[in-house]
């Protein structure tokens, strides 16, 4: 079934990062709210800031520092507020798309010495799953000519241009590496091809 979106509430939302208009759209492939967080006028504009950042409870609500997602989330905030306009679209696809349970049950198994690519795949899934359909509708929505992407995963550019999204431009995205961090963000560097500036020696801290 091809994915179709529906835009069907926009209202102010104001931050500590400026305001910004929250769009709620829905879908005809799940009952997930996917959202995109809009500052200023993007219609028609080309190097629009985007971040696609994918639902992560335990980093984004309750700032777990296992991972780095709830850093990149206030981050990508305060670099779109500064630029004066820019997309944060929000994909409710947990842990990389299979979703809250899994992603524990991963958790365990990454203190029993997996990395996450390994726990995903231990629970039968595959290492990264999340799909970027709803992403690429939403810029289309909002009609932004072209992005700069916030991200510092190469394989999430691919995507979007396979799915006729215009990225013109990376902008890195990097957060700090403590010792709760490290070997998740090695393995992303390692396994996912993500670009990190990773420290020769491992922080302490």
């Amino acid at each position: 079934m091809k994915p179709q979106l529906k835009n069907l509430v926009q209202t102010r939302i104001p931050t500590e990062n400026g305001d910004f208009t929250l769009h709620y759209y829905s879908n005809n492939l799940d009952d997930k709210e996917h959202i995109a967080f809009v500052k200023g006028d993007v219609v028609g504009k080309q190097g629009v800031p985007v971040r696609i950042h994918s639902e992560c409870f335990t980093g984004d609500v309750l700032g777990s520092r296992r991972c780095d997602c709830g850093e990149q989330l206030e981050m990508a905030l305060q670099l779109i507020e500064k630029a004066g306009c820019g997309v944060l679209i929000y994909l409710r696809q947990e842990g990389r798309g299979i979703g809250l349970l899994k992603k524990l049950q991963a958790y365990n198994l990454q203190d029993q010495g997996l990395d996450t690519v390994d726990a995903n795949i231990h629970l039968g899934h595959l290492a990264d799953e999340r799909q970027y359909d709803f992403a690429a509708l939403m810029l289309e929505d909002l009609k932004v000519k072209s992005i700069a992407l916030l991200t510092n995963n190469p394989n999430k550019i691919d995507g979007l241009v396979q799915l006729g999204v215009k990225v013109g431009q990376r902008i890195p995205i990097e957060t700090h590496i403590h010792h709760d961090n490290k070997d998740y963000l090695k393995t992303k560097v390692e396994k996912m091809s993500h670009i990190l500036s990773m420290p020769e020696n491992d922080p302490n801290h």
